[in-house]
């Protein structure tokens, strides 16, 4: 809950986050008995210090495989239990059948139109992440020009279509959302899945980020990767050209995730010297060399100070370890705060990175204990429909700690899930739940 407060401004919906974190453990626990398999993070949230692996920043689990696994968990578990799955099939429209009650769905599967009734809907559609005019209507000016990290299919048709034709609540933060520092030279458009996380580039705090005009422009070091990789695309975003080089030395390269990292990933620039790696930065967009060097040469500089008044300081990227550029002798006018190791020890390594959008905060207000949808102009609940998921607003503002995502969807898709079943049920008849998820 801590968590929540620091990264999301204390702005999150109080029932939602207290459901959330009132739930995590159970929900964690009921997917493993559903055969989704976890395990402990070793290369994702671990560290090796003095011998010993120290997790950090809150995680220790992770689905096998990441996102490809648990997919392939999922559609396992849902074909045990008889589920049955359309593949390129859009939602066009959602009424109310005037005799019964029931929901139609109207979709498209192959161009062709198909109806279908059910006795309770479940919206779990995603939010606007993949829609260029949808993202400069609501995050603002330069946002068409993200990349997409994952689905091109979360182009808010569903979110509108739940406003428009159900009477949906807007709520939430709409001008925010979760973006990292991804790949500059991945596929603009859609993330690959075989590829999956991989063009993530999550390694910023064991080094600097400088954007094409030689200059830092985040704290690399205030805080766990947990609690800054999803707001730091945004301001990589901001930069002119929207983008950054990632800048490691000697010292911390071997400490970079291989899946992010390995050349058969990602272009390496490499040099022995910071004269040749500014060169080589040249050539792929930097744009002042000689602000590149004075900025780091001033950054070392700051941080031998730190370590002249601190010199039993110790570096451990398992914790805030407080090694900075600030001391009493020099301050930098953008500290980093820890992990400050200086950057002299060829040979050298950079990334150019740029801002891979996830997903879009903005979504529809729910009940926190079903998940069941809030209509805008009564506040009450909408009979049979529910949503989850991306779709939920009200939960992230500006920021969200790491996890809590699909954390999110597990316990309210888990809540709407029963509670639509409980729906479906009382009206008597055998009418399916539908979950749509485009």
């Amino acid at each position: 809950m801590a968590d929540l407060r620091k990264t999301c401004m204390g702005r999150s919906d109080p029932e939602l986050a207290n459901a959330l974190v009132a739930d995590s453990n159970s929900a964690v626990k009921w997917l493993a008995s559903e055969g989704i398999r976890f395990q402990l993070s070793f290369n994702r949230q671990a560290y090796e210090v003095d011998g010993r692996i120290k997790f950090w920043g809150g995680l220790s689990l992770k689905t096998q495989d990441g996102g490809k696994g648990l997919i392939a968990d999922y559609r396992a578990a849902a074909k045990r239990h008889g589920v049955r799955v359309a593949w390129s099939t859009a939602l066009s429209g959602i009424q109310t059948d005037a005799v019964d009650g029931s929901l139609i769905a109207s979709v498209k599967t192959n161009a062709q139109e198909n109806v279908i009734k059910a006795g309770a809907i479940v919206l779990a559609a995603g939010g606007f992440e993949s829609n260029a005019r949808m993202r400069s209507q609501f995050l603002g000016p330069g946002w068409d020009l993200a990349m997409v990290r994952g689905t091109p299919y979360n182009t808010g048709d569903v979110l509108e279509l739940g406003i428009q034709q159900l009477g949906a609540q807007p709520v939430g933060n709409w001008s925010g959302c979760h973006s990292v520092a991804w790949d500059a030279a991945a596929n603009p458009n859609t993330g690959d899945r075989v590829a999956s996380n991989e063009f993530t580039k999550s390694g910023y705090p064991l080094g600097l980020m400088i954007n094409v005009d030689g200059r830092r422009f985040v704290d690399e070091g205030i805080d766990m990767r947990n609690f800054t990789y999803a707001k730091f695309g945004r301001a990589i975003l901001q930069q002119p050209e929207q983008a950054a080089f990632q800048v490691w030395d000697s010292r911390t390269k071997p400490w970079l995730r291989p899946e992010e990292y390995r050349e058969e990933r990602v272009e390496h620039i490499s040099a022995d010297t910071l004269e040749e790696l500014v060169e080589k930065c040249a050539s792929c967009g930097l744009q002042n060399r000689e602000a590149f060097l004075h900025t780091l040469r001033e950054y070392n500089e700051a941080v031998y100070a730190h370590r002249r008044e601190n010199p039993s300081a110790t570096w451990d990227p398992a914790i805030k370890d407080g090694l900075s550029t600030q001391s009493s002798a020099k301050q930098l006018a953008l500290a980093k705060s820890n992990w400050a190791l200086p950057l002299d020890q060829g040979p050298y390594l950079a990334i150019k990175v740029t801002c891979g959008i996830t997903f879009t905060f903005g979504g529809l207000k729910v009940d926190a204990r079903n998940a069941q949808m809030i209509a805008s102009a009564t506040g009450q609940p909408i009979p049979g429909v529910y949503c989850v998921g991306e779709m939920m607003g009200g939960l992230f503002y500006s920021n969200y700690p790491g996890g809590s995502g699909l954390t999110s969807g597990a316990v309210f898709g888990r809540r709407a899930g029963k509670a639509a079943a409980a729906a479906a049920h009382k009206r008597g008849s055998r009418r399916e739940v539908h979950m749509i998820l485009l």
